[in-house]
């Protein structure tokens, strides 16, 4: 289970820097993938976030739950799963005034 704090991944301006290893920036770019498309509050959309997990073709399935503060993520084929926490206020939130 992949546990991450997304402000983690943010430099000072808010962004995700180009000058961090490239795996990090790629899974920071993932990430902000699934704020954008859990903060939406679409449920009823078909997923279209592909899996990170090597061999894998399933898609992922973002919910905001808890309070609202936290994005569980899940691949329904290989159920490779996370927790995404801190991202409220981020670029990629499109609930700003949560």
């Amino acid at each position: 289970m992949y546990i991450t704090n997304f402000q983690h991944y943010l430099d000072e301006e808010g962004n995700i820097p180009t000058d961090i290893p490239k795996e990090a920036r790629e899974l920071g770019n993932f990430l902000a993938l699934l704020i954008d498309d859990a903060s939406t509050g679409d449920y009823d959309a078909e997923p279209t976030i592909r899996c990170i997990e090597k061999g894998c073709e399933g898609l992922i399935v973002p919910t905001l739950v808890e309070d609202e503060t936290e994005i569980y993520w899940v691949c329904v084929k290989c159920k490779t799963k996370g927790v995404i926490t801190n991202w409220r206020g981020t670029k990629w939130d499109n609930n700003p005034d949560f």
